[in-house]
């Protein structure tokens, strides 16, 4: 673990993001994957929005997806196991990049097939706390057909990169624009934030 910390920390420094596979094992992305909230995505997840609390609005033309917030008091233990990796890549980005992070908020995401997320930047023009983006995958026997790349525009590039299931991708809220390519299959993540104050509870 503490090599992928390295690694996360030292992409972080140089390029403003890292890619890493296999941050949560197969067998545990299986123990997420097979949970009732998961399995019922459709019926119990609510449509995502553009904006936050009373700027807050729905728009399938932008994003497609759907989300359920994490509590983390309550929260599963297959998901707790995410959650508590979370909290030590926290420590290691403040150890190597001094960051000051102080919490994290996560939700599951579904993107059914043919849905999407346009480009955008995922910091809030009235709320510019979210300092990290950090997405797990969990889509198994994931192939390039399948579609679903997250594209990050860099200044002298752009980026695709599979919704692998294990794969973390974490980069900088407020410096890397990006979008989610519509997928011919529902793909699934863990999509949170790492924040310089405390999470609040309005997700609850």
């Amino acid at each position: 673990m503490n090599e992928t910390l390295e690694r996360i920390v030292d992409g972080l420094a140089e390029q403003g993001y890292a890619v890493i596979d296999n941050f949560l094992e197969p067998e545990e992305v299986k123990a997420i994957l097979v949970l009732d909230a998961f399995q019922d995505a459709a019926a119990s997840f609510k449509k995502a929005g553009i904006g936050k609390n009373q700027d807050l609005q729905i728009n399938e033309a932008i994003r497609g997806d759907y989300i359920q917030w994490i509590d983390r008091n309550t929260a599963p233990a297959s998901v707790k196991v995410y959650l508590d990796k979370l909290q030590t890549l926290i420590q290691a980005v403040n150890r190597g990049l001094f960051l000051s992070l102080k919490d994290y908020e996560v939700h599951m995401t579904v993107y059914p097939p043919g849905s999407f997320y346009k480009r955008h930047l995922d910091q809030f023009k009235k709320d510019d706390h979210r300092k990290l983006s950090v997405i797990c995958y969990l889509n198994e026997d994931w192939h390039e057909e399948h579609g679903g790349q997250l594209r990050m525009h860099l200044p002298n590039e752009t980026v695709d990169f599979l919704p692998l299931a294990g794969r973390l991708v974490c980069f900088r809220s407020d410096q890397i624009e990006h979008e989610v390519i519509a997928a011919t299959r529902e793909r699934r993540s863990l999509t949170g934030w790492m924040l310089d104050q405390v999470a609040e509870l309005r997700h609850l």
